[in-house]
């Protein structure tokens, strides 16, 4: 890792990808499976990324158990080619990817999330994926990741599309970046103090300095 500068943990589902539409009906649909319609639209779904997302609905009194077991029936019926790639990102990777350690860490599993970016042409960038399989926390994950990959939380930022996310790199100590393009509003994310507010894609080179390289992917 000495040559290796900073540590950058991706969201997946509203940074990564343009899932909103795929994944709210379908967690529409397994909550009313189970019993608990907390979700009958898409603002009531965005409300669960407040916080963590399964924090907020065993808050409201979902059986995270019993979601899990329903979204195992519900989630294969889903059209994954809904979900598409936001644009611009190829070119940015791989500019950050030659000094950075790039990883995932989303409420989504992983398995999902490695079919997805391999579609998209992005998993050959990525280092790592800590999808809901391995913890729910994503505030834990940060902190798994720091200590697998042995970067100091001040070299360290979480990209999240929602308050939630920034709360959590917050409580897990690194830099809490915001992207605009995803489920929370800017107005929203803004609201919550984040270390940074981008845009789109390109801007997170600058967290790191890189757009020339950026500008020989493009050439």
């Amino acid at each position: 890792m000495a040559d290796v500068k900073s540590l950058l943990l991706f969201d997946f589902d509203g940074v990564l990808a343009d899932s909103l539409s795929l994944y709210s009906e379908a967690v529409r649909r397994i909550l009313e499976r189970i019993g608990t319609p907390i979700v009958q639209n898409r603002d009531d779904y965005l409300k669960l990324f407040d916080g963590n997302f399964y924090e907020s609905m065993e808050s409201r009194g979902v059986d995270l158990a019993a979601f899990s077991k329903a979204a195992k029936e519900i989630l294969p019926t889903m059209d994954y080619n809904t979900m598409k790639p936001f644009p611009g990102f190829v070119p940015v990777l791989a500019a950050l990817k030659s000094d950075c350690l790039l990883a995932v860490v989303s409420s989504n599993s992983a398995p999902v999330i490695e079919k997805a970016l391999d579609r998209f042409g992005y998993l050959r960038y990525f280092q790592d994926i800590l999808g809901s399989d391995f913890l729910f926390s994503k505030q834990e994950k940060i902190g798994h990741a720091l200590s697998k990959y042995g970067f100091d939380p001040s070299h360290t930022y979480y990209i999240g599309d929602t308050t939630g996310d920034i709360v959590e790199a917050k409580a897990a100590g690194v830099l809490s970046v915001a992207a605009t393009w995803g489920w929370h509003s800017r107005r929203k994310l803004a609201g919550l103090s984040p270390d940074y507010i981008v845009d789109n894609p390109e801007e997170l080179l600058g967290l790191t300095d890189k757009r020339d390289q950026l500008n020989g992917h493009l050439k």
